[in-house]
């Protein structure tokens, strides 16, 4: 039995809680908060101690992992104590959000089991795209576009106390609403060779710091990749990732995948478990968490471990030095 516990009470530590308390294996022993009524409205829920800092909460506990749902800026030096106590650690994304935090990282890597939240991975058609290409019965991959368009208005920044800035979230729509994307592109894809990026912020000048727009051209494992991600739209439409095969067009859209080849168009759709939290997170938490344990249980490598985001990291924070200053 793993013995967790989740720093952060806001929304997505909801989702994390609800997986943890489904999970045979994990008991869900005590959260942390800054904001005190969040951390006891979950133990309320879940019968697990409140705290109102990780330091109080590591001098009182001894869990065997934590759970980093935090801001941006966090994740790194929180894993970093954590794993100086030998304690696992399961981060939301992103990993980082400069290079000098990476170091922070890779030091609590050679401690302690780290996985990074990119739940995306797991989705089955993204799994079915994945095996297609592997397998090459589409012939060889020649090119991918990928559109993130959500809509971000002024509350959402201001209301959450760390949202819209360089020093706290460490961006935008990259870093947040579409590193999943991004993240997914590399995957289907292959390591970025190429990059070039331009960021903007269109509707929210006088609210936010950061890009609430992006564009870029990169080369990814050979092939050209088209991307563009805003929070300028006017709804959180399904995220669409297109893949352009010799033999077919793979088409990923929400849960489902289009195989469109000269005979004609196939509709896949897959069995999915109900999403936890709202419906743009996706609804493989579940499937990645059980997974983290899993792989400590049996003692392999996660799939999501820290060398497995390196290229995602790299790429992100390459396009903000490119992007940026445009700002």
């Amino acid at each position: 039995m793993f013995r967790a516990a989740i720093i952060g009470c806001g929304g997505i530590a909801q989702v994390h809680a609800a997986v943890l308390h489904m999970l045979p294996d994990t008991e869900l022993i005590a959260c942390a908060d800054i904001r005190p009524e969040r951390a006891q409205a979950m133990a309320g829920k879940y019968g697990c101690r409140a705290y109102s800092s990780m330091d109080a909460l590591l001098e009182a506990e001894t869990p065997d992992s934590v759970h980093l749902c935090v801001p941006h800026y966090l994740h790194a030096p929180m894993a970093k104590a954590a794993a100086d106590r030998g304690i696992a650690v399961f981060s939301e994304k992103p990993p980082v959000i400069s290079r000098e935090q990476w170091s922070l990282l890779e030091e609590a890597a050679a401690k302690v089991p780290l996985g990074i939240c990119f739940q995306n991975r797991y989705n089955p058609n993204v799994e079915e795209a994945r095996r297609l290409i592997r397998e090459g019965t589409c012939g060889k991959l020649l090119g991918a576009r990928a559109f993130v368009t959500w809509k971000r208005e002024v509350p959402y920044y201001h209301d959450s106390g760390w949202r819209g800035t360089w020093a706290t979230e460490g961006g935008g729509v990259l870093i947040n609403q579409s590193i999943h994307t991004l993240d997914l592109l590399v995957q289907l894809a292959g390591k970025p060779e190429r990059v070039e990026t331009h960021m903007a912020n269109h509707h929210l000048r006088d609210a936010i710091e950061v890009e609430d727009t992006v564009e870029a051209y990169l080369i990814l494992g050979g092939v050209p990749v088209l991307f563009y991600a805003t929070t300028a739209y006017t709804q959180d439409a399904p995220v669409l990732i297109e893949l352009h095969l010799e033999k077919a067009v793979l088409r990923l859209e929400s849960d489902a995948l289009e195989i469109r080849t000269g005979e004609g168009v196939e509709h896949k759709t897959f069995e999915v478990p109900a999403t936890l939290g709202k419906g743009y997170w996706g609804n493989g938490h579940a499937t990645c968490i059980a997974d983290f344990y899993a792989s400590i249980a049996e003692n392999r490598p996660f799939r999501n471990n820290l060398d497995s985001v390196r290229d995602t990291a790299d790429l992100m924070l390459t396009m903000y030095e490119q992007g940026r200053g445009a700002l």
